[in-house]
């Protein structure tokens, strides 16, 4: 008689009984990791329902159990079921769904005669102030870094001069010792470091006596670093292959240069294009002047025109910072601040009052003018 309490298979996947085995994977490996019970720890129910799951595909996932079960249901050709199936043989479905929870290493898996390979070194950071001037135009500086190195005595093997690491007995050179562990869920397999040789495959009996077994050593380097014209404060020059040396073989790392470029007096530097605010008296401004304006490469000679306002902005252009790995330049942008003067005597301030009598008129002040009007337009009068 049909198991009642037991749902039909395809059911269960979710899937038509025309499924093909890939249609079968997905469904199987996409609701295997939805109720897997390490990831609804809170759910009672989940461990039932991944059972269920398991024991759908395991059915399912063969030909020969899959026509068993199209042609005589839940109670098979004995009339025993398809009951306690080992989750081991699935075809790596269920190794499949381990990998994603917990990276590999799962039922019915090994990881042994997968020996240690090589191993890039570890990237290295430096930092560098330099001065604005520097930044704008580039330079070459000498720095200086600690960084471990391949023992030139021993090649980087750890061991004496005529001697050879030996592979480790313990792991036969696999560098990981595995176990089994029969759970409800199936057999794992787990896999740790070997303790013997600590996960590198080999032991050496006769270290070398200059690194004293350990493969590297650390040294000073001296490096002739070029900075670029351009650079700006934050970014960094990456140097390839100047980290720490790699191990067994594998590539050395790189080293990051870091970049402060200290403040300058004068100018203020926004991309590529410089600022600077320069103080001009009111004279200066009511008649034109020619001034001097500081550049990164000296001073030159600007006209100001007549009726500049303060905060006015002039653009001389090319006179900002060179572009990196570009022979075009920024510019630069001068505003000027009108100062008033202080501390006037007397005869000065009469001079400005019989100005200010001669100026009276609304031709000489067009903004006091438009912001009457405006003040008018708001409170009407």
């Amino acid at each position: 008689m049909r198991d009642l309490a037991k749902r039909d298979y395809y059911e269960v996947l979710g899937v038509d009984k025309s499924a093909s085995d890939e249609e079968l994977k997905r469904a199987y490996r996409r609701l295997a990791r939805k109720y897997h019970p390490d990831v609804n720890k809170d759910d009672p129910q989940a461990e039932e329902k991944f059972k269920e799951i398991n024991e759908a595909y395991g059915v399912l996932s063969d030909q020969k159990t899959r026509a068993e079960y199209d042609q005589f249901g839940h109670e098979g050709p004995t009339g025993q079921g398809f009951g306690g199936f080992d989750f081991s043989g699935f075809g790596g479905g269920f190794g499949d769904i381990f990998d994603m929870f917990f990276g590999g290493g799962g039922f019915g898996s090994s990881s042994r005669g997968r020996r240690p390979g090589p191993t890039r070194g570890s990237d290295m950071r430096y930092n560098l102030t330099i001065s604005f001037e520097e930044a704008a135009f580039g330079t070459t500086k000498e720095i200086e870094i600690t960084r471990n190195e391949n023992c030139d005595e021993c090649k980087g093997s750890g061991a004496a001069k005529g001697t050879q690491p030996e592979t480790c007995p313990q792991c036969n050179g696999t560098g990981e010792i595995s176990y089994a562990q029969n759970t409800a869920f199936g057999r794992f397999v787990n896999v740790r470091a070997c303790d013997k040789c600590g996960g590198e495959g080999t032991i050496v009996k006769e270290p070398c006596n200059k690194c004293n077994g350990r493969k590297r050593i650390r040294k000073v380097k001296r490096i002739s670093l070029n900075i670029p014209a351009g650079i700006d404060d934050g970014q960094a020059i990456t140097l390839r292959g100047e980290g720490e040396a790699g191990e067994r073989g594998g590539s050395s790392g790189d080293l990051y240069v870091y970049i402060t470029v200290r403040p300058h007096t004068l100018f203020t530097r926004r991309g590529y294009d410089l600022h600077c605010d320069i103080p001009i008296t009111f004279v200066q401004a009511a008649l034109g002047a020619e001034i001097e304006v500081p550049t990164l490469e000296g001073k030159v000679k600007y006209k100001v025109p007549e009726g500049t306002q303060t905060g006015t902005i002039f653009r001389l252009r090319n006179q900002g910072i060179q572009r990196l790995r570009s022979t075009t330049r920024g510019d630069l942008f001068v505003r000027v601040n009108i100062e008033v003067p202080k501390r006037l005597k007397e005869k000065q301030k009469q001079l400005l009052r019989q100005f200010e009598k001669e100026t009276a008129g609304k031709e000489y002040h067009e903004e006091r003018k438009s912001f009457v009007d405006k003040m008018k337009d708001v409170f009407g009068v």
